[in-house]
């Protein structure tokens, strides 16, 4: 290349680095248009323990310009140049407990729990749901859609579903502005379908049943799309390695893998459903790299899946979350996409409805799953009763609401609260952006919305109140979090 030709690329090739920010993104990071905070007020929404306040507007700030940020002070950095993954919802869990304890509450309890969870306004704003396949524990018996020992699926009916669980969807549906994103999950196949013979207990799917338990999930989704629901997606199977006292199926990775590759993924496809998102695993953070690894790393398997589910009860016997199993996962499969699908307080305990821990749970989940590359965020039941029911093997648990039936009333516990810092906030296809803290005290994560706002989650887990400033380039947000609580910066 002659002198004046290599000039004349170079000029060229520093006008292309000048117009595009003279940045690079790859598949876990993007730039995108540099976001200002002149003229922007800034809306702080808090909720804290002893005190009355619950998505609260506590507070109104301005941006201005700020001094460098120094270690004796606590800041909390956000990068709006770079971001990351996009946002696809958060929800909850319509069980068939949650449907049947909604049909007991009056008329005007079931609109105000629907405005309580759906309305974005006077709500929390879900916009994601999960339903069981046939029943889950959390229903008052074992069922299927089929007649036992009906290998072809001829007698296959939701009409169970058609008392509670299906008009409940529709109703949260319309609630939330008449498009909610749906998907389904299996505990078990029919008890004919397995080694056990039964339901419960773990046990595992027979070979000679694998085509016609592939066909139950198109069939199952076909039913529902007849109804008016559209069905988004299907995890394989929850929890694949519990053996549980109720609904349950175990698959090691490579059986997983080979169901997936040789009859979920082509039946799904054949019964012209390949549109829809197929989830693997489902279960804890603590296996989840050895299940990715297995399936992702064979092409025939992985094409099929769009993402890997995970629960957060790996802590059952003590310990931290495993947090950076999803960092893993994501960092080794960038095109695979990490959803929360399940999670909840256990042990039940009527005292314990205001219990600040059990909130706190869901804060440090959501803010470290959603900075480790979650797109989705799905709690377990949007309502039980007054046992943390019902549920047909006593495996009662805590959900955000529940209902006391026996006066009709609803309770609202903290939990509900933490997950609105959240899900009113951020909506469906908002970018991940850039934001760490200078303490370890404070946790947080910022969502760039679609109509220019963003979302700054701030979590304080100490017990004292601290005072930090929200850095963006050089201006920023002087703000007090008092103790064991947690806030949303609208800005």
């Amino acid at each position: 290349m002659n002198t004046l030709l290599k000039s004349s690329f170079l000029a060229c090739l520093a006008l292309v680095f000048f117009f595009t920010g003279c940045s690079t993104k790859t598949e876990n990071e993007s730039v995108i248009s540099v976001f200002s905070t002149e003229g922007k007020e800034v809306l702080i929404y808090t909720t804290a323990e002893n005190t009355d306040l619950r998505l609260s507007l506590s507070d109104k700030k301005s941006f201005s310009p700020a001094e460098q940020a120094i270690e004796s002070n606590i800041s909390i950095f956000v990068n709006p140049n770079k971001s990351f993954q996009s946002f696809l919802g958060i929800g909850g869990a319509i069980t068939d407990a949650s449907a049947e304890v909604f049909a007991k509450l009056t008329k005007e309890e079931q609109e105000k729990f629907l405005k309580a969870y759906f309305d974005e306004k006077e709500g929390i704003g879900y916009t994601l749901l999960r339903t069981p396949i046939h029943s889950s524990d959390f229903a008052s018996g074992s069922f299927t859609y089929v007649s036992d020992e009906d290998k072809e699926l001829k007698t296959f009916s939701i009409d169970h579903d058609k008392q509670y669980r299906i008009p409940l969807i529709k109703k949260a549906t319309e609630a939330a502005g008449g498009e909610i994103t749906l998907y389904a999950s299996p505990w078990s196949p029919p008890a004919f379908m397995k080694s056990n013979k039964t339901m419960l207990q773990g046990g595992k799917l027979l070979p000679e049943y694998a085509h016609s338990w592939a066909l139950y999930y198109t069939k199952f989704i076909k039913a529902y799309e007849e109804e008016g629901m559209p069905v988004w997606g299907i995890s394989l199977q929850n929890e694949p390695m519990a053996t549980q006292r109720w609904e349950s199926c175990i698959y090691t990775a490579e059986e997983e893998r080979d169901f997936l590759k040789n009859h979920l993924g082509p039946v799904m496809e054949a019964e012209g459903l390949g549109d829809k998102k197929i989830i693997v695993w489902d279960h804890n953070r603590d296996l989840i790299s050895n299940r990715a690894n297995t399936i992702f790393d064979d092409p025939e398997a992985s094409k099929y899946a769009w993402g890997i589910g995970f629960h957060w009860y790996e802590t059952w016997a003590g310990g931290e979350p495993m947090f950076d199993n999803l960092k893993n996962v994501h960092e080794s499969y960038p095109s695979k996409n990490l959803i929360f699908t399940e999670g909840c307080n256990e042990s039940f305990n009527p005292e314990k409805y205001q219990y600040w821990p059990n909130a706190e749970r869901y804060g440090r989940s959501m803010i470290n799953d959603f900075n480790s590359g979650t797109v989705a965020w799905t709690d377990w039941n949007i309502l039980l009763d007054e046992t943390g029911g019902p549920n047909h093997v006593s495996n009662f648990c805590f959900a955000p609401l529940h209902a006391n039936t026996q006066d009709g009333s609803l309770i609202f516990t903290p939990s509900y609260y933490y997950i609105g810092h959240f899900s009113k906030f951020i909506r469906p296809n908002a970018k991940r952006i850039s934001t760490v803290s200078s303490r370890s005290h404070l946790l947080a994560t910022s969502f760039l919305n679609e109509d220019g706002s963003m979302a700054t989650v701030v979590m304080n887990q100490s017990d004292f109140e601290i005072r930090y400033k929200l850095y963006i380039g050089m201006q920023a947000v002087e703000e007090v979090i008092l103790p064991n609580s947690i806030q949303t910066l609208v800005y």
